[in-house]
């Protein structure tokens, strides 16, 4: 597998690009989500909004585009008064059975 990880993108067969993109998510960074989908096992996503999901990962893609199930949503909502101050801080959370989350809302995924 060497050989393909060294060589460039444009000078590999479309069978070895394939080849390399299996290695790569068995291997690499989205081994996570590979893991998480074949063992279904949960994950924890953190989220450019603040929300912080806790799903089963039943697909994703290379842009970490996913399709959760079982998703238990967690954010805070804060109040604050007329000058800017912080008043109250109140936890949220709600469950969703089925989502699709785009990849460029993602930060973080962790095993939980």
């Amino acid at each position: 597998m060497a050989e393909l990880i060294d060589r460039p993108r444009s000078e590999l067969t479309e069978t070895e690009l394939q080849q390399l993109e299996e290695y790569e998510f068995n291997h690499g960074p989205m081994s996570v989500l590979q893991t998480s989908m074949n063992n279904e096992t949960p994950v924890m996503i953190y989220c450019r909004n603040n929300h912080k999901l806790i799903g089963k990962v039943k697909g994703f893609d290379r842009h970490c585009n996913m399709i959760l199930e079982d998703v238990k949503e967690l954010w805070t909502e804060t109040t604050k008064n007329s000058k800017g101050k912080v008043i109250k801080s109140t936890s949220k959370e709600r469950f969703v059975a089925k989502l699709f989350l785009r990849g460029d809302s993602v930060i973080l995924v962790i095993k939980v």
